[in-house]
Parts: structure tokens; C-alpha cells; sequence
């Protein structure tokens, strides 16, 4: 299992994969980036397994990487889940409309990721 971690905040991102790993993914590969360029790059070069993405980060913010990897028929692939601080409806709604898997408040909370990687098909949560 090869799983992505975009934020711009490094301890969201540790605390990510920690709930990742509480959920069964303790022997994951996780690749950590800072912004949506970097995850967007690495996508177009490796393949991955799962994306989870902040909403707010510099420069290709959630949705413009959501878009970007839903949009590219290689990519299309990647199950994305969105963290976002904001608890807005209507934009959790847009995010699904795109693509996204499942759309998690901050902070993560362990039950609600291992909730949202149980509707990958094929993803057991063991790696």
C-alpha cells in the first residue's frame, strides 16, 4: 500500500498517518508532500494507492488537485479522501461531486479514516 499525504502543516500530516496506521496501514509506504504541485507531480510519476489531501494549501489548493487527478484519465483511478477545518455542507457536497471519496473534519479522527478507506474496493486496511 503506497499512500499519499498532502498538507501544508507537517504535524497534519504526522497525525494523518498516525490515524492511518491506527486504522490498519502500519506498514504502508507513506509519501508526505506540502502542497498540491508536489502531490500532483508525484501522482503523474508513481502510482499510489490512496490520496488524502488538506483543502487549504498554497499555490494547487484540495479542490484543484482533486480535479486535476479526477480530470486525467491515468490518474482517475486514485481514491481521494479531503480534510478540511471548515464543516461546510454544501462544499463537502462539491468535493463528492468531484470525486472524493469522503470528506473528514480536522483534526482527523482514526474511526472516521479507517470509515472512509473501508469504501476503497480492495483496500483491507491490511498492508
Amino acid at each position: 500500500m503506497k499512500i499519499l499525504i498532502a498538507d501544508d502543516s507537517a504535524t497534519a500530516r504526522f497525525f494523518c498517518i498516525r490515524c492511518l496506521g491506527a486504522a490498519g496501514c502500519l506498514d504502508a509506504e507513506f509519501i508526505e508532500v506540502a502542497d498540491g504541485a508536489e502531490a500532483l507531480a508525484l501522482i503523474n510519476e508513481q502510482k499510489f494507492d490512496l490520496l488524502v489531501t488538506d483543502l487549504m494549501m498554497p499555490g494547487i489548493d484540495g479542490i484543484e488537485l482533486l480535479r486535476r487527478v479526477k480530470d486525467n484519465e491515468a490518474t482517475a483511478y486514485l481514491p481521494v479522501i479531503v480534510v478540511s477545518g471548515a464543516g461546510n455542507p454544501a462544499q463537502e457536497e462539491k468535493l463528492k461531486n468531484l470525486g472524493a471519496i469522503a470528506v473528514l473534519g480536522k483534526p482527523v479522527k482514526p474511526g472516521a479514516l479507517a470509515s472512509a478507506t473501508e469504501t476503497i474496493p480492495g483496500f483491507d486496511g491490511e498492508t
